[in-house]
């Protein structure tokens, strides 16, 4: 079964819960101790990746780690062409759709493309949609940040990237977003689509995945409060908030 099979089976049974680790921000073997407990906790699968300082060294050693710390597919959340790791299981071949640079749109993707075919990486095409406000990978993406309160752009992104043939939508706030996307955006965008919604960013209350899941999410996406959280019961409250 691909990972993409294996997302899409677990969705039809309710929301699914994705942990996001960033190589740079912890060692391989520290990773590796997450990606185990969140396994435990009930995660679904481990998105590696970062929006800086992602090298080939540091994710291939996170890769390698987490692969042997779980039995969960790993994806890779690619930050460009620079460094794409064999060792995952997939890649989110993802196109940042209102970024206002072109090589965030279809460039990374053409460098890219023969290095994820060599190495054999399952390709899970993916609209990437940052909102307001954005944070750090908004401002690396040269994003065009959609407006809170834009339910109609959010959705009429959401609908290009589905009738251009990704296979998911991802609805980015940005890494430790104060706010994270609003749930009547998530409803909005939720009603228009045929394929999978993801949303990320700013989720680090029970409360918040709560909201996100009976919006309409098929996946919560966590990390920067999994990297910061010191709380094993705590992370377990939101994971259980956003399966339901």
């Amino acid at each position: 079964m691909t990972v993409k099979d294996y997302l899409i089976k677990k969705m039809k049974h309710g929301t699914l819960h994705f942990t996001l680790l960033d190589p740079d921000k912890q060692s391989a073997e520290e990773a590796a101790d997450i990606a185990r407990r969140l396994e435990d906790a009930g995660t679904d699968a481990i998105m590696i990746g970062g929006s800086t300082d992602v090298t080939q060294k540091n994710l291939d050693a996170t890769a390698r780690s987490i692969k042997g710390a779980c039995s969960l597919p790993t994806i890779y959340f690619p930050s460009g062409a620079h460094a794409i790791s064999g060792h995952c299981d997939a890649i989110f071949f993802m196109s940042m759709v209102n970024s206002k640079d072109i090589g965030w749109v279809i460039g990374e993707q053409v460098k890219g493309s023969l290095i994820t075919k060599k190495l054999k990486l399952e390709p899970i095409s993916m609209g990437y949609i940052i909102i307001e406000p954005g944070k750090k990978v908004g401002e690396v993406g040269r994003a065009e940040p959609i407006k809170r309160d834009d339910l109609k752009g959010a959705m009429s992104y959401a609908l290009a990237c589905e009738y251009l043939g990704m296979s998911f939508v991802y609805l980015e706030a940005g890494s430790g977003a104060e706010r994270p996307v609003p749930p009547e955006m998530i409803r909005a965008v939720k009603e228009i689509l045929s394929v999978p919604l993801i949303v990320g960013g700013g989720i680090r209350t029970p409360e918040a995945a709560e909201a996100a899941r009976k919006a309409g999410a098929d996946a919560i996406v966590t990390g920067t409060f999994i990297e910061r959280c010191q709380d094993g019961s705590e992370i377990k409250n939101v994971i259980r908030a956003a399966k339901g």
